[in-house]
């Protein structure tokens, strides 16, 4: 099996860290035999360094921006991010991190300060309006405290990154989406509603 490390979708290139997660999704992509995104098989045998990243993005003015997304919460690997999105912004790129906003419980601390100047936006997977239905879709390893660190991470994000965004998907009831709203307004992010991946 090769391990894709970086895919590109659309203008943009997505970087693959791991397959590690702190939580099970019962919607994840990931449950369905043989999927793969964007016709990319995103399971690793081995995970990649920061170097290796480096030198398969190669320029990253190519791209409209530099996504650490993964087929598994990409902040368990703080470190490379860290590294990659340095170097990322030393030439001129811009960065994204989509997340399960988990990153504060899985570390022990709060991680959001190594992220200033080196990542552009933050889209953090709301999936609920509230911890027990989020447990309910989520199956956090931090149970309904996973909710609520999310929420506590999304907070620190909006205090130093430009654009924090939360996001539910679009099979929700309508009510809950306003209630989901509502709770990005109040931790400083605007809410996304995307498309459920089939």
């Amino acid at each position: 099996m090769d391990n894709i490390y970086v895919y590109q979708l659309g203008d943009s290139l997505y970087v693959n860290l791991t397959n590690r997660c702190t939580n099970r999704c019962s919607f994840c992509v990931r449950n369905e035999d043989g999927d793969k995104i964007g016709g990319y098989d995103l399971w690793l045998e081995k995970e990649p360094t920061a170097e290796e990243i480096i030198k398969l993005i190669e320029d990253p003015m190519k791209y409209d921006e530099i996504v650490f997304c993964g087929y598994g919460e990409p902040t368990i690997k703080l470190d490379e991010i860290i590294e990659v999105a340095k170097w990322i912004k030393g030439k001129g790129g811009t960065t994204r991190i989509n997340t399960n906003g988990q990153a504060n419980l899985y570390h022990g601390y709060n991680v959001v300060p190594k992220l200033k100047g080196l990542i552009d936006t933050v889209s953090i997977s709301l999936n609920a309006k509230n911890a027990k239905e989020y447990e309910e879709v989520c199956h956090s390893d931090y149970g309904e405290e996973g909710f609520y660190g999310m929420l506590d991470f999304a907070r620190e994000c909006s205090k130093v990154i430009p654009n924090v965004v939360l996001s539910v998907v679009d099979i929700l009831p309508e009510e809950d989406i306003e209630a989901c709203r509502r709770i990005a307004e109040d931790v400083g992010a605007t809410l996304r509603v995307r498309e459920m991946i089939k």
